[in-house]
């Protein structure tokens, strides 16, 4: 008999932490092009593990769906005409792209929606501080982000640095996002959610410590 310890949840969490943790020694340490590279596989990954594991409530697919396609059509109004986001292009590092836009930018939509939501619903009942929250936790990542994405060849801003725009526009997108999370009252279980979020953080801050030190 299979150990409780060594259930689903579990073994998906290890998943992504060895995936997360050999990605920063090989970018530190080893061929970092190449660890680079890998992250539209580290990606695609995340986000089979989050459907996995965190699909028990009846609105958590159309939840994806939705965050998918809202993330998707507002990047293409920003790559084509610079509306939202403000004007910018995505790099090659992030795989097939959709007028513009790699399709993994709308799974980060979603997933990145999911996971901060259920982090959100642990801190309070009421649905305006959860949804304050989770939007707090998207802007707070994409703030890492910004600043290394040139350099991964993720996007870059045709002004060099993200503009006011790009956060205001993040700011509107992930509010109603988490507006529509909290409002079905989305429920994920398990702690899947918090560790991959936690992993992103420490992942890109040790990113953008290198490049502010020594470069990548």
């Amino acid at each position: 008999m299979i150990p409780s310890k060594l259930n689903r949840e579990n073994i998906s969490i290890a998943i992504i932490w060895l995936f997360h943790l050999s990605g920063i020694l090989g970018i530190l340490y080893g061929n970092s092009e190449w660890f680079i590279s890998a992250t539209p596989l580290n990606l695609s990954i995340n986000f089979v593990l989050l459907l996995i594991n965190c699909n028990d409530h009846k609105w958590f697919f159309p939840m994806v769906a939705l965050g998918f396609l809202t993330g998707m059509i507002t990047e293409i109004l920003g790559v084509q005409w610079g509306w939202i986001f403000g004007d910018y292009q995505y790099g090659e590092a992030l795989g097939v792209k959709v007028l513009g836009v790699p399709l993994l930018i709308g799974v980060n939509w979603a997933l990145l929606t999911i996971i901060t939501g259920a982090i959100a619903q642990q801190f309070y009942q009421n649905i305006l501080m959860r949804i304050i929250i989770g939007v707090g936790l998207m802007i707070f990542l994409d703030l890492l982000i910004e600043p290394i994405a040139p350099i991964l060849d993720f996007w870059v801003f045709e002004v060099g640095e993200a503009p006011l725009q790009n956060y205001i526009g993040w700011t509107a997108v992930a509010l109603f996002l988490q507006a529509v999370f909290h409002y079905f009252n989305i429920t994920i279980k398990g702690w899947f959610s918090h560790q991959l979020y936690l992993l992103q953080i420490i992942f890109f801050t040790v990113l953008l410590i290198k490049q502010t030190t020594i470069g990548i």
